[in-house]
C-alpha cells in the first residue's frame, strides 16, 4: 500500500486476559517515562497480565488510531471512543497506541521481529483506497 504508514497498538492487561509481556519488554517500551514516579508502578502493572499487540496500517492510521482510542486520559476522551465508553481512570486506560510515527515505528521494532509482520493486501483496498 502505497502512502500507508504502520502503528503500534496494545490491549492493557485490564483489556484483555490472555498471553504475557515480559517485565524487560515491558521497560523497554516505557523507558522514556522512566524518571516519572509512576514508572514502577506502570512496569509492574503492565507485566501482571496478559497483553494482545497489534500492528495496524492504514492512511493516517497513527492519527486515526489515536482518535479511535481516545485521549490518554479517560476524563478528556470523547463518547464513543475505546477509554471515553470503557474507562475511568488514567491508570487503567485500557489501551496503548503510539503517539507519532516515530514512536510507532520504535515500538513496533521492540515488540515484533521482522519476520512476524505479515505483508498482504486486503480485498477491499480497491473500495477503501484511490
Amino acid at each position: 500500500m502505497s502512502n500507508t504508514e504502520r502503528t503500534f497498538i496494545a490491549i492493557k492487561p485490564d483489556g484483555v486476559q490472555r498471553g504475557l509481556a515480559s517485565e524487560d519488554l515491558v521497560k523497554q517500551h516505557y523507558i522514556d517515562l522512566k524518571a516519572m514516579p509512576f514508572y514502577g508502578g506502570l512496569c509492574s502493572f503492565m507485566h501482571s497480565g496478559p497483553v494482545v499487540a497489534m500492528i495496524w496500517e492504514g492512511l493516517n492510521v497513527v492519527k486515526n488510531g489515536r482518535l479511535m482510542l481516545g485521549e490518554t486520559n479517560p476524563a478528556d476522551s470523547k463518547p464513543g471512543s475505546i477509554r471515553g465508553d470503557f474507562c475511568i481512570t488514567l491508570g487503567r486506560n485500557i489501551i496503548h497506541g503510539s503517539d507519532s510515527l516515530d514512536s510507532a515505528n520504535k515500538e513496533i521494532a521492540l515488540w515484533f521481529k521482522p519476520e512476524e509482520i505479515v505483508e498482504y493486501k486486503s480485498c477491499q483496498h480497491g473500495f477503501l483506497y484511490e
